[in-house]
């Protein structure tokens, strides 16, 4: 199964926060699955890292590509087809990278991993 990991998720997996359900974290650990983290979660992280709203575990240097590659996730580049799904979805939900985020889900066949139970509204397989 192909899964894309929302920002959140992928945050709490590296961090081993306990607010990764124990079903995500079986989900991301299964080596079957094919894991990507998408170039909007990374820009989305660098935004709030660098305002001060953000705190990591290490510096954001060392998270990518480090921890794509120690975890095996892809990275998810921005494609026009990505965006292509974006227009179309309805505002349904207010942050704009999540709804990038159910966009490239959509293009790509993907199951997102997340806690959000706004990506429901939209046509994709919310896993968590």
């Amino acid at each position: 199964m192909k899964v894309l990991l929302d920002t959140h998720t992928f945050l709490w997996f590296i961090a081993g926060d306990a607010k990764l359900s124990q079903n995500a974290k079986n989900l991301i650990n299964d080596l079957a699955n094919d894991k990507f983290v998408s170039v909007v979660s990374i820009w989305e992280i660098a935004i709030k890292f660098g305002l001060g709203r953000l705190t990591l575990t290490d510096k954001f240097e060392a998270l990518f590509p480090n921890q794509l590659i120690i975890n095996g996730f892809e990275q998810l580049a921005i494609e026009n087809d990505h965006f292509y799904e974006f227009i179309k979805l309805p505002q349904l939900h207010s942050d704009p990278f999540d709804r990038l985020l159910i966009a490239q889900a959509i293009a790509e066949k993907m199951s997102v991993i997340s806690v959000d139970a706004a990506f429901d509204d939209y046509s994709i397989n919310r896993l968590w």
